[in-house]
């Protein structure tokens, strides 16, 4: 069997269905392949039954791996400093390390030395974002608020000095603060990114 057929994938990601029509085989010979596809280097697992091509992996934009973010953890969203790095409103980079929220759980996938963090958000506070180029992200003030609230929560840091308020809608973060606990109000209000009444 040629393997590189599977180069013809023209696709960020693919399952084993997809290896079984690029190479005609059946679902379950398609598996195997899969299996040997990941030892010889040519795929890359990034889940059960979730790949992409090697070579593709290596070369992937950042915007790409967004995709994969929202992919690997349903539903979620970029957030925190991830988004607001992208939005360049921190200077706070985190190369390979890509932050998203969503309301089922906490978790950590290692894909090739990137790193895709997942951190649990009340469901009430899953709003604030938009699709953008094919990947799901929070506007740069839902960013924010997303890491004042887990901050209250002692689960997250991020150096405070590094975000551009310039570059953030003060109003959009007053209208948004009303939904999050008391907690995470104070914070902002702490940090100067809320106004007393």
């Amino acid at each position: 069997m040629n393997y590189r057929k599977i180069g013809r994938l023209n696709k960020l990601y693919f399952n084993c269905r997809d290896i079984a029509r690029a190479f005609g085989i059946s679902p379950g010979s398609s598996r195997v392949a899969a299996t040997r596809l990941v030892k010889s280097g040519d795929i890359t697992r990034v889940k059960r039954n979730f790949y992409v091509l090697s070579q593709r992996w290596n070369s992937s934009s950042l915007e790409d791996r967004f995709i994969l973010a929202n992919l690997l953890q349903v539903p979620s969203y970029i957030s925190l400093m991830t988004a607001l790095s992208y939005y360049e409103v921190t200077t706070q980079v985190q190369p390979d390390f890509i932050e998203s929220v969503g309301y089922y759980r906490t978790k950590l996938v290692e894909v090739k030395r990137c790193s895709f963090n997942y951190s649990k958000i009340n469901r009430k506070l899953y709003f604030g974002f938009a699709k953008v180029k094919g990947f799901f992200i929070a506007s740069p003030e839902k960013a924010l608020l997303d890491a004042f609230y887990l901050k209250s929560l002692k689960k997250y840091n991020f150096d405070l000095t590094s975000i551009d308020r310039v570059k953030l809608n003060m109003e959009r973060i007053k209208a948004m603060a009303g939904k999050y606990p008391v907690l995470a109000r104070k914070l902002l209000l702490k940090y100067g990114y809320l106004k007393k009444a």
